[in-house]
C-alpha cells in the first residue's frame, strides 16, 4: 500500500472492512469510488468511468456521483441487491493535519432501507436473521427498520419451513452465521431471491435489552441477538424506535406454504409477479399505508381461532350497517399519514420539518376518529376507542412550533413559527427591520440622486451593494459612494452606513438559521418521547382501516358473512373473487360446493378451459377470506376452520434446482400428503399428467386412495383420467362432480357450471380447434381418437378389491393391447427369463403400503431393468 497516496491508502483501509459493499467515499461535493468498485458501479449505474493518479505507476479507475443526488444512485444499487457503505468526513478540513479523517457512518442494505424508491408504502421491508441450533432446529427473527416491528419464531429441522416464512414476509435480506450449511443458503437464495449477510455475534447489546423482555427462551434470545448486532453495526445510530419483540408460532395461523401462495396468487400473480390480479389487489381498499401493510400480513396469516375470526367479522358487519359513519371514517383516515414510519424517522434522526407537519395533521384527525369508533355500538369497537391515545400534548407542541409550510431542509431556516422562541423572534425582528431600512435607503437614494433605476441588491460574495448603470454615473457628484465592483453596463457601490447595516442583517440571518436548526433538533428529541405511544396508536388505526376496507369491498362486491361449522362446507353461488372482478361486465357463472361426512373428497372432471381450476381456487380463496375476517363471494357460506391449505395447480419446471415439471408436481404432492391433517384443505389439479398415461393414472389413483384412507382432509381433485370416476363406487367419502359442456354444430360450448356426476368426455380436440390449430391436424386427431376409442380396453381402473394376481394379469394385458400385440398370445410364452424375474419383483410389491413417490421410484427401477 506504500506506493499509493495517503488518501488512497485511507480509502483502501476503510474498504478492507467493507469488502461486500460499494464504498461511497466522500471527497468534497462528491462520493467517489475507486478500483473494482468504480468499474462495477459505472456498469450498474451507467455513469462514466474515469481514472486518477493515486501514487502508483498505473492510473486508478474512478467514478463518482454528486453528494446532493446520491440518494438516487444508492437506491438503484440497493434495489439490485447490493450494499452501500457511506463514508463521510468526520472532522473539519480546516483543522485537519494531513488527510481528513473519514469513517463509515452507515451501511445501507436491502433489508435496512429507511427511505427512498426501494420502499413500498404498503409493504413491510423485513430484514431476517436465521440461526441453526445444536439440535438441528432453526430460529428465525425479523425486523422492519422503518416501522420498528420485531418478531421471532422457532421452526423445525426442515429448511422448507424457513423458506415458507421468508417468502411470506417478503424478506429482502437474510443474516446468517458464517458456519451455516451451504445447501441451506443455496435453497434460500434459489427460492427467495434475497441478499445473504454474515453476523456471528448473538449477544444482545446492553442498550437494547429492554426490547427482548418478553422472550424467555434462551434460543430465541440468541436468534434475535444476531439480528440486533447486525443492525447496530450497519446503522451506527440510535435504534430506540425498535418495538418489543413478539414471539409467534406458525401453528397459530392457517399454514399456507409458498407453493400454495403462489398457485392461489394471494399477494402477487404467477406470470407478472405483480400485485395487480392478486387477492391483495382485489381487497386493498385501505386508505392508509399502515392499513395496507397490515392487510398483507393478514392475508399471509389467516386466523384459526374461531373467536378471533368472529370478532373481525362482527366489526365488518357493523361497518356495513353504519354506512355514513364508515364513509366519514374513510375521509378522516385519508388525512392520516404513516405514523409508524414517521416515528421511525424521528428516532433515526432523518425526520424533517415537513414530516412533523404530516405528523401534526395526522394527530389532528384522531379525536374525530376516536369519536366515530366509540359510537358504532360494537363492543370491540368501544374497546378500541378507549385504547386510542390522541397524543394531545404532541399535537399542541407541533402546532405551536412548526410552520404550516416549512422549508424542506432543516438547515435553511423557515421552519419554526413566530412566538415559539423569544431569541429567535428578536433575531427575526432585527433582520426584518434591517431589510425595511434598506428598502427605505433605496427610495431615499433614488430621490437624492434623481436616478430612478438605482437599486440596492445582494449576493453572497459581495454582500449588499448600490447598483447604478453607466449611463447614470454622471449624476454621482458628491463622492459619497465607494466603488465595489465593475460590470459591463453598471457599477456597484457601498457606503459606510450600508456596510454597517449589512453586518447587522447578515449576523441576524446567520444566527436565525443556526438557532432554528438547534430548536428543531431539540424539538425532535421531545417528539422521541412519544414514539411508543405513536406506535401503539398506529396499530389501532391500521386495524380499523383494514376492517373498514373489508366492509367496503364486501358491500361493493355483494359478499356474504360466513358461518362456521365443525366439518361441513356449504358454499352457495360461490365465485372466484378476482376473476369475477376482472371479467367486469361479463356475467360470472357462480357455483355451489358441498362437502360433509360421506363426501369429503370431490373428483372433478370436465374439459380444459371449462373452469375446473377456477372452481378449485375459489373454494380455497373463500376459506382464506373467511379466516382473515372478511365476507366471502357467495350468497351463503358455511365453512369449517381449516388449519392448512395445500394446492398443486399448474405446471412449471424448476430450472434453478434442475427439477422437471413432474418432479415439482410430485414434491408439492408429497408436501401436502406428509403434512395435511383431517382439518386441512387440499387442491390437486391434474396430478400425474406429467408422465405416461398408465404411470400417471396409477399415481393419481394411489394419491386419491391415500388421502381418503389415511388423512381424511377435504380434497378437490380434478383430472382428465375419466377412468378414475369409478373410484366413487369404492371409496365411501368420494363423490364425482363435473363442469358441464355441450356440443352445438360440432363445436363445444363451455357452460362453466358444476354438476353432480362424472363428465362423459374431455373435449380436448374441441379445445385445440378453438385454439385454431390447422384444420388438417384437427381432422387427423379425430381419426386417431376414433380408432383408439374402438380399440381401448373397457376396463382400465384397478379395483382395490382385486387380488395381486388379477392386477398383474390386467396390467400385462392392458400394456400388450396398448401396443396392439396379439391378445391371443400367451403371456408365459411371450416374455423372456429376465422379464419373468421382473414379474416376480412386481408380485412382491405391496402397492397399498407405498407412498406415491416410492411407487414412482419403484416403477423407474423396474423400467431400467427392462431396458
Amino acid at each position: 500500500m506504500a506506493e499509493y497516496t495517503p488518501m488512497i491508502q485511507q480509502y483502501l483501509k476503510i474498504k478492507a472492512e467493507h469488502q461486500d459493499a460499494f464504498l461511497f467515499f466522500r471527497l468534497g461535493d462528491f462520493y467517489e469510488m475507486f478500483f473494482e468498485d468504480a468499474v462495477k458501479a459505472s456498469r450498474e449505474l451507467e455513469i462514466t468511468l474515469t481514472s486518477r493518479e493515486g501514487g502508483s505507476a498505473d492510473r486508478i479507475p474512478m467514478c463518482g456521483v454528486p453528494y446532493h443526488s446520491a440518494r438516487n444512485y444508492i437506491d438503484q444499487l440497493v434495489q439490485k441487491g447490493f450494499k452501500v457503505a457511506i463514508c463521510e468526513q468526520t472532522e473539519d478540513p480546516k483543522q485537519a493535519k494531513g488527510v481528513v479523517r473519514r469513517e463509515v457512518v452507515q451501511l445501507i442494505t436491502p433489508g435496512t432501507v429507511m427511505d427512498g424508491k426501494g420502499l413500498d408504502e404498503k409493504e413491510n421491508n423485513f430484514l431476517a436473521a436465521l440461526t441453526k441450533f445444536d439440535d438441528g432446529t432453526f430460529g428465525l427473527s425479523f425486523n422492519d427498520l422503518t416501522t420498528g416491528e420485531n418478531k421471532v419464531t422457532t421452526l423445525s429441522k426442515d429448511p422448507q419451513e424457513v423458506i415458507n416464512e421468508l417468502y411470506s414476509n417478503n424478506v429482502k435480506e437474510v443474516v446468517v452465521s458464517s458456519t451455516l450449511d451451504q445447501d441451506v443458503r443455496k435453497r434460500i437464495i434459489d427460492n427467495c431471491n434475497v441478499t445473504i449477510s454474515i453476523e456471528d455475534d448473538t449477544v444482545i447489546p446492553e442498550s437494547l435489552t429492554d426490547i427482548i423482555c418478553k422472550l424467555e427462551d434462551g434460543k430465541l434470545v440468541m436468534a434475535f441477538g444476531r439480528l440486533l448486532n447486525y443492525l447496530q453495526k450497519t446503522q451506527k445510530r440510535s435504534l430506540e424506535h425498535l418495538q418489543t419483540v413478539q414471539q409467534y408460532y406458525i401453528n397459530q395461523f392457517m399454514r399456507i406454504d409458498l407453493y400454495s401462495k403462489r398457485n392461489l396468487e394471494l399477494t402477487e400473480t404467477i406470470r407478472s409477479k405483480g400485485k395487480k390480479g392478486s387477492l391483495l389487489w382485489l381487497l386493498d381498499q385501505t386508505v392508509t399505508a399502515m392499513g395496507g401493510r397490515l392487510l398483507k400480513q393478514w392475508i399471509d396469516r389467516p386466523l384459526i381461532r374461531r373467536e378471533e375470526i368472529n370478532v373481525r367479522l362482527n366489526m365488518v358487519e357493523t361497518f356495513i350497517e353504519k354506512y355514513f359513519e364508515r364513509h366519514d371514517l374513510r375521509d378522516l383516515l385519508k388525512e392520516v399519514y404513516d405514523l409508524e414510519r414517521l416515528a421511525g424517522r424521528v428516532a433515526f434522526g432523518n425526520v424533517n420539518a415537513r414530516d412533523l407537519v404530516q405528523l401534526r395533521k395526522s394527530l389532528e384527525q384522531i379525536p374525530s376518529i376516536k369519536s366515530i369508533i366509540g359510537t358504532l355500538g360494537n363492543k370491540y369497537a368501544v374497546d378500541l376507542a378507549e385504547k386510542i391515545d390522541a397524543c394531545e400534548q404532541l399535537t399542541e407542541l407541533l402546532n405551536h412550533a412548526i410552520m404550516d409550510n416549512p422549508s424542506l431542509s432543516i438547515k435553511d431556516g423557515d421552519i419554526i413559527k413566530d412566538g415559539y422562541n423569544e431569541t429567535l423572534d428578536q433575531y427575526r425582528d432585527a433582520s426584518k427591520n434591517g431589510k425595511t431600512w434598506i428598502a427605505m435607503l433605496e427610495k431615499q437614494e433614488r430621490e437624492r440622486t434623481g436616478i430612478k433605476s438605482l437599486k440596492i441588491g445582494y449576493n453572497k460574495i459581495f454582500g449588499y451593494y448600490i447598483e447604478v448603470t453607466r449611463a447614470n454615473l454622471q449624476y454621482l457628484t458628491d463622492g459619497i459612494y465607494e466603488r465595489k465592483q465593475t460590470l459591463s453596463n453598471a457599477e456597484r457601490f457601498i457606503t459606510p452606513e450600508l456596510k454597517e447595516k449589512e453586518s447587522l442583517i447578515l449576523e441576524a440571518e446567520e444566527k436565525i438559521v443556526q438557532l432554528e436548526y438547534d430548536i428543531f433538533v431539540d424539538l425532535r428529541e421531545q417528539v422521541k418521547d412519544f414514539i411508543t405511544r405513536l406506535q401503539d396508536l398506529s396499530k389501532i388505526i391500521s386495524e380499523v382501516d383494514v376492517l373498514q376496507c373489508f366492509a367496503t369491498i364486501s358491500e361493493e362486491r355483494h359478499y356474504c358473512k360466513p358461518l362456521f361449522s365443525e366439518n361441513e362446507v356449504y358454499i352457495k353461488d360461490g365465485r372466484h373473487p378476482v376473476v369475477e372482478k376482472v371479467m367486469n361486465s361479463q356475467e360470472y357463472v357462480p357455483n355451489d360446493c358441498y362437502m360433509k361426512d360421506g363426501r369429503h373428497s370431490l373428483l372433478i372432471t370436465g374439459p380444459n378451459m371449462s373452469g375446473k381450476s377456477t372452481y378449485m381456487r375459489q373454494v380455497a380463496l373463500t376459506s382464506i377470506l373467511a379466516q382473515i375476517g372478511c365476507y366471502v363471494p357467495a350468497s351463503e357460506a358455511v365453512l369449517p376452520v381449516f388449519d392448512q391449505v395445500f394446492t398443486r395447480i399448474g405446471a412449471a419446471d424448476d430450472l434453478i434446482s434442475g427439477q422437471s415439471t413432474f418432479m415439482v408436481e410430485m414434491l408439492e404432492a408429497r408436501n401436502a400428503i406428509v403434512n395435511a391433517t383431517k382439518s386441512s384443505l387440499i387442491l390437486f389439479d391434474e396430478i400425474g399428467r406429467g408422465t405416461s398415461t398408465y404411470d400417471g393414472m396409477a399415481l393419481a389413483q394411489a394419491i386419491i386412495e391415500y388421502i381418503h384412507d389415511n388423512i381424511g382432509a377435504k380434497t378437490l381433485f380434478s383430472t382428465h383420467y375419466h377412468e378414475l370416476t369409478s373410484l366413487a363406487d369404492q371409496l365411501n367419502d368420494l363423490s364425482n362432480i363435473h363442469v358441464s359442456a355441450i356440443e352445438e354444430q360440432g363445436r363445444v360450448v363451455f357452460l362453466h357450471k358444476i354438476q353432480e356426476g362424472a363428465a362423459d368426455k374431455s373435449y380436448g380436440i374441441h379445445v385445440a380447434e378453438l385454439a385454431e390449430l390447422p384444420n388438417t391436424l384437427i381432422l387427423r386427431a379425430r381419426e386417431i381418437l376414433d380408432k383408439l376409442e374402438k380399440s381401448e380396453s373397457n376396463q382400465m381402473l384397478i379395483s382395490k378389491t382385486q387380488s395381486k394376481e388379477d392386477k398383474m394379469e390386467y396390467s400385462q394385458e392392458s400394456q400388450l393391447s396398448f401396443f396392439e400385440q396379439a391378445k391371443t398370445q400367451s403371456i408365459e410364452t411371450s416374455i423372456s427369463k429376465k422379464d419373468k424375474q421382473v414379474l416376480q419383483s412386481l408380485k412382491a410389491i405391496n402397492l397399498l403400503d407405498m407412498t406415491p413417490l416410492e411407487a414412482m421410484n419403484k416403477l423407474y427401477e423396474i423400467q431400467k431393468r427392462l431396458s
